[in-house]
């Protein structure tokens, strides 16, 4: 049987959750939601980092016990991503016990068969990073280019594992599919860094500096690099069970993340995997930044932070949900307040939400409440219901990270498709001539079948409005189970009796 296993990064908790790790999280939602909808059955796993020598920095900055500390930041991601209706199956932390034995035994399989080695280097590290960084790495003031500081030049005895062995594997590994990343040009960023030997990779931290982290099982005076110990939660995430379960769900992995870590996600993490015995991941889909309106950096001291808790406050967590998958692809995109609400009255409130309330409200008033049963369906109407059933059919079983924008614009094509339709046929002028009663009812009973399959498309994406879509047209909430779903005309049962019809998107002014 074929399955699905979806990844986001896991999220350091130095911090407040911000939106760049509420977007990611919800578009694996997203995907999570329409793999179910080709019945296709999916694990998907998020959750928090841990460990490390910038969480270390703030745990002890703030006073508390490390597990207090910890446990309260954990629960502020949980807690976001929660109330953004996000079905994960595993919230994982590297604090937990399964996956901290399974990154110990990795270290000492490793370094039993002498693939770790312990040698001083000297070096510039990071700290934004937890990483050495080398001088084609920074920016021409000698700074890293994420955190724009100097890396602090230290000299240390440290646990190695070698990757240069591994290179050539690598190029002809990435080179051996089309579609193991997307979009295609950060393919072309990694094999550009591979024309180069790769140095040795740190994979430790003394305790003298770095207390935090998971002890290395063969020396107590050293704790696992932060990195060697996050990336392998992707395997401890599927791997609690037992084999069987771990290889299912292993055989179709794919990590998503934004642009800013996918070289520790494609180089070091598939030479990482070979070494420990495992197959390197299937896919990943990478995404760019979140910057504030006019391509402005985001920073507090601006006033230009876009908050999701707030956005939820204020516009509901459907349109947090609709913005971001709209406008992020593979690509930076803007973001702010104004351009939320300007999208939400657009494209939620006068378009979708109108088309929906006009549909029901005139058709349980005209039709006793109910389904109506047209005698036959005209001709007209059939060419609707055709096009918008073989259009959504295409984007549940084609729908992609990179491609969610195109995604949207099609359901916006529907969306108008369907209200000039019911403009243009009237059918509260058909309704008081006796002899166009047949067409009456066919209007009123395609546009409702149309709506119903619309919306059922539209769920993974705005479920909490599209289920009250559903329930209006009398049809139950779609399942998170993996349940093959097809779309096609005159599904709706005549005579279903309406329920409660609620104005999905009010207009905010």
């Amino acid at each position: 049987m074929i399955s699905k296993y979806i990844t986001t990064p896991i999220y350091y908790v130095n911090g407040s959750p911000h939106i760049g790790h509420a977007h990611t999280t919800i578009m694996g939602d997203i995907l999570k939601r329409f793999s179910l909808m080709r019945g296709v059955p999916t694990y998907y796993s998020t959750g928090t980092d841990e460990h490390g020598q910038k969480i270390q920095q703030v745990i002890e900055q703030s006073g508390l016990p490390a597990d207090q500390f910890l446990a309260a930041q954990a629960k502020e991601f949980k807690d976001l991503f929660d109330r953004c209706n996000v079905a994960y199956d595993l919230f994982m932390r590297t604090t937990d016990t399964e996956h901290m034995t399974l990154v110990q035994g990795v270290l000492q399989d490793l370094y039993d068969r002498g693939m770790i080695e312990k040698k001083e280097y000297t070096g510039l590290y990071c700290v934004g990073c937890e990483q050495f960084k080398t001088t084609a790495e920074l920016d021409e003031l000698g700074r890293c280019k994420d955190h724009l500081t100097e890396p602090q030049k230290q000299t240390e005895t440290n646990y190695f594992f070698g990757l240069e062995q591994h290179r050539e594997w690598l190029v002809n590994w990435l080179k051996s599919s089309d579609d193991l990343i997307q979009p295609e040009s950060y393919r072309r960023e990694i094999l550009g860094m591979l024309k180069e030997p790769l140095e040795d990779l740190c994979i430790s931290r003394p305790k003298s500096r770095v207390w935090h982290g998971i002890e290395l099982p063969f020396d107590t005076n050293y704790v696992s690099y932060v990195w060697f110990d996050a990336l392998f939660n992707y395997v401890s995430n599927v791997r609690r069970g037992d084999a069987a379960d771990f290889d299912f769900w292993w055989s179709n992995a794919t990590h998503l993340m934004a642009k800013d870590i996918i070289k520790t996600h494609i180089i070091y993490w598939p030479i990482m995997l070979r070494a420990a015995g495992f197959e390197p991941p299937k896919h990943y889909r990478i995404h760019g930044y979140w910057v504030a309106e006019g391509g402005q950096k985001m920073s507090k001291s601006l006033g230009n932070v876009v908050d999701p808790n707030d956005v939820i406050d204020t516009f509901g967590v459907d349109a947090l949900r609709y913005y971001l998958t709209k406008n992020m692809g593979g690509s930076d995109a803007h973001i702010s307040k104004g351009l939320i609400e300007a999208t939400y009255n657009t494209d939620l409130a006068n378009n979708i939400g109108n088309l929906h309330s006009r549909v029901l409200k005139f058709v349980f008033k005209r039709c006793d409440g109910k389904t109506p049963e047209p005698a036959e369906i005209a001709e007209p109407d059939r060419e609707l219901q055709n096009y918008v059933a073989k259009t959504l059919d295409n984007i549940v079983n084609t729908v992609d990270l990179i491609t969610l924008p195109d995604t949207m614009k099609t359901f916006l094509q529907i969306a108008d498709r369907l209200n000039t339709h019911y403009n243009d046929a009237e059918p509260w002028k058909m309704v008081k001539d006796e002899s166009q009663q047949n067409r009456f009812l066919s209007v009123c009973y395609v546009m409702l079948d149309c709506l119903q399959m619309f919306f059922r498309a539209l769920h993974p994406i705005i479920p909490e409005a599209a289920e009250k879509a559903l329930v209006s047209i009398g049809i139950k909430t779609p399942s998170l189970e993996p349940v093959a779903v097809s779309f096609s005309p005159d599904t709706l049962e005549p005579g279903t009796p309406l329920g409660t019809i609620e104005n999905l998107f009010p207009r905010i002014d």
